[in-house]
């Protein structure tokens, strides 16, 4: 199965569209399933940099580290998960429409590593796949201030 890509135009800058989008702290507000996330660095972001997000999975919040391997503000951002069974890879690329108009476009998908090489085919790109056209609808309707 092929990774899931989201794209949808928002009437911000994509520079708000970028920051907004990419800032860890803000992945609750816009992603099913996530409850915090945060950079474990401190200062600019730069390549290397590590990205923890916590998830409700079942009854349990669990902890998912990924790198940062691609940061090009406004316009690009990736990050590839280190840990545990299922691994993100997550690519975000901004472009801008207008000065107040951006598309943005999502990618992602799964590494399983021990139990999670039966997870990602069998449920993780499925509910990806779901999941990925409501966030992106979530975070424009966010950016835009609408509900």
């Amino acid at each position: 199965m092929p990774p899931t890509t989201a794209s949808i135009e928002v009437d911000r800058s994509a520079a708000e569209v970028f920051a907004y989008a990419t800032d860890p702290s803000h992945f609750s507000e816009w992603q099913k399933g996530v409850v915090a996330g945060r950079m474990d660095s401190v200062g600019p972001l730069q390549i290397g940099d590590r990205c923890i997000t916590t998830r409700r999975i079942g009854l349990a919040d669990r902890p998912a580290t990924s790198e940062l391997v691609r940061f090009d503000p406004p316009h690009q951002w990736g990050v590839r998960g280190v840990d545990g069974p299922i691994r993100a890879i997550v690519d975000v690329t901004v472009e801008p429409r207008s000065d107040t108009s951006a598309q943005l476009t999502i990618t992602v998908d799964f590494e399983g590593h021990g139990i999670g090489r039966l997870l990602v085919p069998l449920l993780v790109r499925r509910e990806a796949r779901r999941e990925m056209p409501v966030n992106v609808t979530t975070l424009k309707q966010r950016l835009e201030g609408s509900t």
